[in-house]
């Protein structure tokens, strides 16, 4: 919780204006009931008027200074708040950031940035430990619970503190009998059934939690996967899983919601019973009666700032998961140090030297002992089974995966395609400018043509102005992957990753577009991971990986002349697609 409320520290001056404010609105308050009463019950005596005139004077200016001091409260408090916000959700994308996270799914190396620790379980995207509609639904309403936190635990708590002991502090010294009866229906009313309460609900919450979670779970799978339990007939069954799990929330956010109202009411009663007792104290010890109802009248309005405490305790008690989670988060993501760059500052060259990546400290080394470099000018190609290593590979040349050991040197200009590239909900033209704001319509067409997109961008009756992406026009798996390629190009990088970039094409376009990035790329660093071996002896130069190892190099000529795993990879390929050429 400390870790959570640093980010108050900026804003502190505007957090104790507001309980300042709060607390001296509420004694207000207080003490206008205690003058009102006084007036009203003197006045029935029927005394001179001016006997009454102070108490009149007070009754308005304490009408008065409760209302303004009210407004500077919520003013104040929510200006705090807000800033705080802002400030929190910065830090939490910043520790995203640092995390150096590759693409979602991927594990990274451990004891790395990334690596497997409290911070990256809790981030989005990280395979096997929490689901997207989980991560994502914890993390914006972890870091709006903040305002939660502030506005309606911290700053009441306060304010009813300040009133309680103000107020049983005069009822002592005006009437210590009824003193203690109004302190002690204080305490009930403000430990006991808060405690209460907060204890119903840490049992209660995490059943609502669960719920919710399994419900935002079921929605996501609905949404996202809507086309293919069309196709196999299961929509309904899991539209009945999803109202199964909607009525299961709805039935324990209303016992929660008794909850509430039962401590409420317990408050209510507490507060009704003590204003009694204080009146009934009163009476027994001969008081006059003027000073009855300034003690019975009293003790009601201190109650007004303690009965919140109830709803403030179960809001606490549903608040702390989100404060450690987002305190895990701050305190755990690393600073992920920046790569070691190549000498000059122009330099282009990709040097990983002895570089191993393990998953896991006793798991098997993903890369192993990996040595390699790429020229300015040349382009590399990376092939290999699955599961031999070439997407870590990937990762550590792009920058997002630092190394467990040895020495990875990246140049400042790379960048990469990774197979789960973003397509923002805009137009053609805005998802390309992305990369290179500054792009001119025949650079626009010159790289779409590269890829073989432009052509079906000017099919399109908008063209480069054509909403896609979530919402926008429905994009095949081909189109999607050659407008990232098309960006990819149009960014004009000193060095270019690209992962898999044809795997959603047929083979004859694959081969197509695939030669119209090399030639875009020639003359510039080019590392190109794939399965498909076709227009590789378009490449400078192949290696070959193996469980971690890079167990052969060369040209696609070369490799092909001689046995071994790659000429092994290019016949199994040649067979494969012969029967379908034919």
């Amino acid at each position: 919780m400390r870790r959570v409320l640093s980010v108050v520290r900026p804003h502190l001056a505007r957090l104790i204006a507001a309980g300042l404010a709060g607390v001296t609105a509420e004694l207000c308050a207080v003490a206008l009931m205690a003058s009102a009463a006084w007036l009203i019950a003197r006045a029935s005596q029927q005394p001179p008027l001016a006997a009454l005139s102070l108490a009149i004077v007070a009754v308005r200016a304490f009408a008065v200074f409760r209302g303004v001091l009210r407004y500077a409260d919520r003013l104040a408090g929510h200006d705090a708040t807000l800033r705080a916000l802002a400030e929190l959700r910065g830090r939490v994308y910043d520790s995203l950031a640092r995390a150096a996270v590759p693409a979602p799914g991927r594990p990274v190396a451990a004891g790395a940035p990334g690596g497997e620790g409290p911070a990256r379980r809790r981030t989005p995207g990280k395979g096997g430990a929490r689901r997207d509609a989980d991560a994502l639904g914890h993390m914006v309403a972890d870091v709006d619970s903040l305002q939660d936190l502030l506005l309606r635990c911290l700053l009441p708590i306060t304010s009813a503190v300040a009133v309680a002991v103000v107020a049983a502090g005069l009822a002592l010294v005006l009437l210590p009998a009824a003193g203690l009866v109004a302190a002690a229906g204080l305490l009930v009313a403000g430990l006991a059934v808060p405690a209460c309460a907060a204890l119903a609900a840490r049992r209660l919450g995490a059943r609502v939690a669960e719920a919710r979670d399994a419900l935002a779970a079921r929605s996501l799978d609905l949404l996202d996967g809507r086309f293919d339990l069309a196709a196999f007939g299961a929509t309904a069954r899991v539209l009945e899983r999803a109202e199964a799990e909607t009525a299961r929330l709805a039935r324990l956010e209303g016992l929660a919601g008794r909850v509430s109202s039962i401590a409420f009411g317990a408050g209510v009663l507490v507060q009704g019973l003590t204003a009694v007792g204080v009146a009934g104290v009163a009476i027994a010890a001969g008081a006059d009666e003027v000073l009855v109802a300034v003690l019975a009248l009293t003790t009601l309005a201190a109650f007004e700032p303690v009965l919140p405490l109830a709803d403030a305790a179960q809001r606490l008690t549903e608040l702390r998961p989100a404060a450690r989670r987002l305190a895990a988060l701050l305190e755990d993501a690393p600073q992920a140090p920046a790569p070691a760059r190549a000498a000059g500052p122009d330099a282009a060259e990709l040097e990983l030297r002895d570089v191993t990546v393990r998953y896991a400290p006793d798991g098997p080394a993903a890369l192993d002992g990996v040595s390699l470099r790429v020229e300015p000018d040349r382009s590399l190609a990376v092939v290999g089974a699955s599961g031999a290593g070439k997407s870590t590979l990937l990762g550590v040349l792009a920058g997002l995966l630092p190394p467990t050991s040895g020495t990875a040197l990246v140049p400042p200009g790379v960048r990469g395609l990774t197979q789960d590239a973003h397509v923002f909900h805009t137009s053609i033209r805005a998802n390309l400018l992305l990369a290179r704001p500054a792009a001119t319509e025949d650079e626009l067409r010159e790289a779409a043509r590269r890829t073989r997109l432009l052509e079906w961008v000017e099919s399109l009756p908008e063209g480069w102005d054509t909403e896609v992406g979530e919402g926008g026009r429905p994009m095949s798996g081909g189109q999607r992957q050659r407008l990232l390629l098309t960006r990819a190009l149009l960014a004009d990088p000193g060095v270019l990753v690209l992962d898999e970039p044809t795997e959603a094409l047929d083979h004859a376009l694959a081969d197509r577009v695939l030669a119209g990035v090399l030639a875009a790329r020639r003359g510039r660093a080019t590392v190109l991971v794939t399965h498909r071996l076709t227009g590789l002896d378009a490449v400078d130069e192949i290696i070959v990986m193996d469980e971690g190892r890079i167990v052969q190099r060369g040209t696609h000529a070369g490799l092909t002349g001689i046995p071994g795993p790659y000429r092994d990879l290019w016949d199994t390929e040649r067979l494969v697609s012969s029967p379908a050429a034919a």
